[in-house]
């Protein structure tokens, strides 16, 4: 009797030891990490967010309900550890904030959350099918320049970018460069209501340039080849700080639009993904088309813009995708090994 009871008394104190060495043998995937996020005032990071965020609480994490803070001081947060990730990661664009935020021993770009966006000048079709109109050089003729004119100063009106954004300064590099001073004028500001304004103009039969990138709710109101077109720069001209790119870098699908390829990246705190390998995976394999982001952000434009409202696109898009998402979680549960 003395000795079935020393047994079961044995078989309990090893099962003990089993669960906590078990216990002590998880990767730091399991709800003793909580994550933190944030992202800037861009609303639609908030949905890219929440795509990402439920899948680590799929995972196992615990995660923060996200922050919004400006992308300068969101950068240092995550390098100085305070946070953990951010979708905010664009290149180009974003490069110095990266480094003044610690550069690569603070901070890593992982992934490619959404990939592929493109940038560049567009004109309503109607007019460039009416005048042939496919470069921008041809706005140096005052004729052609005047057909976009909306405030009445012969000039070509340029819906351009909110000041202290990366394309306004490419903009502004490249009106000087192309000879565009004397007949182009870059009309800069908040960007949204400026834009909102080209398409009343657009909507009662006027002629508009805009400068776009993709992605954007303006795409699937004029859409490119139909409402709108790409037009062509006569050779590549950016800022010096933004390094020595080429027509390569700047061309797609034969067109130099003068605008490198947009790229987002998620941006993590170095330390948390050594510590992570299981988050670093996920951040690795998530990825949001261009033309989702379009619908995404149109969806927002439309007024559904709460909170409440983009977490339900998040679950929506899930499900919408929901064989490739739950792939994603799969390959990424398999890091912890």
């Amino acid at each position: 009797m003395k000795q079935k009871l020393l047994k079961i008394l044995l078989g309990i104190i090893l099962t003990s030891v089993l669960i906590i060495f078990t216990s002590c043998q998880q990767t730091p995937n399991s709800q003793t990490v909580s994550i933190r996020s944030a992202h800037s005032n861009w609303i639609e990071e908030s949905f890219q967010t929440n795509i990402v965020n439920i899948g680590l609480e799929k995972l196992g994490y615990k995660v923060e309900k996200p922050k919004e803070i400006d992308s300068p001081a969101l950068y240092i947060s995550v390098g100085n550890g305070d946070l953990d990730y951010s979708v905010i990661y664009y290149l180009p664009g974003h490069e110095k904030f990266f480094e003044n935020a610690g550069g690569e021993e603070k901070l890593e770009g992982v992934g490619n959350l959404t990939p592929n966006g493109r940038s560049g000048y567009q004109i309503d079709k109607k007019t460039a099918d009416k005048y042939n109109i496919t470069n921008i050089k041809q706005l140096k003729d005052p004729e052609i320049a005047k057909l976009f004119d909306s405030d009445g100063d012969g000039k070509a009106n340029l819906v351009g970018c909110n000041p202290g954004w990366a394309c306004e300064l490419i903009i502004d590099n490249q009106i000087e460069a192309y000879g565009l001073q004397d007949t182009v004028e870059h009309n800069r500001g908040q960007y949204t209501i400026l834009l909102a304004d080209a398409i009343t103009r657009y909507k009662q039969g006027k002629s508009i340039i805009y400068y776009g990138f993709n992605p954007h709710w303006i795409y699937t109101i004029l859409k490119p080849g139909e409402d709108a077109i790409w037009l062509e720069v006569p050779f590549t001209s950016l800022p010096k700080s933004m390094g020595n790119l080429t027509e390569k870098d700047t061309s797609i699908d034969g067109k130099n639009l003068g605008f490198p390829l947009l790229q987002q990246y998620i941006v993590a705190n170095k330390k948390f993904l050594e510590a992570n390998p299981v988050a670093r995976k996920w951040f690795e394999l998530v990825q949001i088309p261009v033309a989702d982001m379009n619908v995404e952000s149109l969806s927002i434009k439309e007024g559904e813009d709460k909170p409440e409202d983009i977490l339900r696109h998040a679950q929506e898009w899930i499900k919408n995708n929901q064989q490739k998402y739950d792939s994603w979680l799969e390959i990424a549960r398999k890091a912890a090994n």
